[in-house]
């Protein structure tokens, strides 16, 4: 058995959501500032929510482990079937609210991305108690969305 595989599932949730938060955070500062000092593109940054977020949502059905415990074709495999069902949802919100998205500003999906993750922060400090939400999974899978959303404007 691998330990790459799983070893990120020994990270929590929390450590995740932070993750995903510095890459967001990066992608709005590559969005204010003129000039830079590093040639480092947002792509990469869209990219690595995405891969934090899927992460985030096989911890939410696997669980945290002390010890990796499942090998790289499991992780593999887990991965795409949360990609399927991420994609699945964006088809479904695609048919009832149309491609609205291809008409906006690749920092309001930032924004977007910005507020999922704030809502994500206060669930998991009130260890996952909500009044009204569409539960943090819903969440992490919007955020996917909103970057692979982006990535396809920087794309065109």
């Amino acid at each position: 058995m691998s330990d790459y595989g799983s070893a990120w599932r020994i990270l929590r949730l929390p450590s995740l959501t932070d993750q995903i938060f510095i890459k967001a955070q990066r992608i709005r500062q590559l969005q204010e500032i003129k000039t830079r000092k590093v040639e480092e593109g947002e792509a990469s940054e869209f990219i690595g929510i995405i891969n934090y977020s899927v992460m985030a949502l096989i911890q939410l059905e696997k669980g945290v482990v002390e010890q990796p415990d499942i090998d790289v074709k499991q992780a593999t495999e887990l991965y795409d079937k949360h990609i399927e069902q991420t994609k699945a949802l964006m088809e479904n919100k695609n048919h009832d609210y149309g491609e609205a998205w291809r008409d906006m500003r690749i920092s309001s999906l930032t924004d977007l991305i910005l507020q999922k993750l704030l809502r994500v922060k206060q669930i998991e400090d009130n260890q996952g108690k909500t009044i009204v939400s569409e539960g943090i999974e819903a969440n992490y899978q919007d955020m996917i969305n909103y970057a692979i959303f982006a990535l396809i404007l920087m794309d065109e």
